[in-house]
């Protein structure tokens, strides 16, 4: 695919707004049939896919080889204390980088504080983990391989396993042409590199976006008017990838602080990052702490189940109330987000 920096949505975040609520007021129509295909008219600009994923820090171009390095080391075990656990361990590529547990596993059994993310789309992230407190992917990726719960490693153990590996050096000096001997930077930049060039795979929704009327049949479509209409979802998963990349407190009873205990971050703030909803399918269980086990949880969670606090994001409809119907046609629009194929590896998309 093509490289060239994309604009997640090209009208700003106060048209953003501007459009949703004008929707939710009735001012735009509501929805109508299927069989109309300028049904998402309004809305095919936000949430057309780019091209491809936008340029990478000057400092970490993307370039095949580093690509082709970074799935290599993904799959790693040498890269964990015990020489047992990859990055795929915890992000399997046929979960969408998931691991289909509430709550990822520690190194020693027991379940960590937070449900495993999807790896797709991060390309175009601006805070990384649930909290946001890696400001870069070259960051993220680094954290979990010496955190001594997940993949326990250390960096002199790590680089001379590596070191030993002849094959392996070579990839290294053709991915990093002019270095000498293999460097924690260029194991971070490597895998980094093969997670920026993870893009889920078109949908069904793609195509009815691209005006394909029929690509989605009426549910889905009156799922899709719920979904930017009464529903609200849009106010926060918005654009291709469905997030606004920001934080928010939607009233999960969890202990865990978020992003009130990230330094710099929302003190006293209990927000977690939007997370993108493509491939959901794959995802289960949902949310930081994977409590909602299936999408009518996450629905019915929005629908008043939520727990009431002052801290709650201000644009969460407190007096949502959804008939059984209504549910069922979200579930049916969100299913759509996710691809008909179940390729046990990614799709890649990185510099021709």
């Amino acid at each position: 695919m093509p490289r060239g920096h994309v604009i997640l949505c090209s009208v700003n975040q106060r048209a953003v707004a501007g459009l949703c609520l004008s929707l939710l007021v009735g001012i735009l129509p509501s929805p109508v049939p299927a069989q109309n295909p300028d049904v998402a008219g309004p809305w095919r600009q936000m949430f057309r896919r780019p091209e491809g994923p936008p340029p990478a820090a000057a400092e970490n171009p993307l370039t095949p080889d580093k690509i082709a390095l970074g799935a290599r080391l993904f799959s790693d075990v040498r890269l964990s204390g015990n020489g047992e656990r990859a990055c795929a361990s915890c992000h399997e590529p046929a979960r969408a980088f998931t691991d289909g547990r509430r709550r990822a596993l520690g190194l020693a059994g027991t379940s960590l504080r937070r449900n495993t993310p999807s790896l797709f789309n991060l390309a175009w992230g601006k805070h990384f983990f649930w909290d946001g407190r890696a400001p870069s992917l070259e960051m993220q990726v680094g954290m979990p391989i010496v955190e001594p719960q997940e993949m326990g490693g250390d960096w002199p153990t790590i680089l001379r396993r590596l070191e030993a590996d002849g094959e392996l050096v070579r990839q290294f000096h053709e991915a990093f042409p002019g270095h000498a001997a293999i460097s924690r930077e260029q194991v971070v930049q490597a895998v980094a590199s093969y997670v920026r060039s993870l893009v889920s795979p078109p949908t069904r929704f793609d195509a009815w976006i691209e005006g394909d009327g029929d690509a989605l049949r009426p549910a889905e479509v009156r799922g899709f008017g719920l979904f930017v209409g009464k529903a609200g979802c849009v106010l926060c998963h918005v654009g291709w990838r469905f997030t606004d990349d920001r934080f928010h407190d939607i009233g999960l009873a969890s202990p865990d602080a978020g992003r009130g205990a990230v330094p710099g971050g929302m003190p006293g703030l209990a927000a977690f990052k939007t997370p993108g909803l493509r491939e959901l399918e794959l995802t289960a269980p949902y949310m930081h702490d994977g409590s909602l086990a299936n999408l009518a949880a996450v629905i019915n969670h929005y629908a008043g189940r939520f727990v009431r606090r002052p801290s709650l994001a201000p644009h969460l409809n407190r007096r949502l109330r959804l008939v059984a119907q209504e549910k069922a046609d979200l579930v049916a629009f969100l299913r759509t987000l996710s691809s008909r194929a179940r390729p046990a590896h990614a799709n890649r998309a990185g510099p021709n």
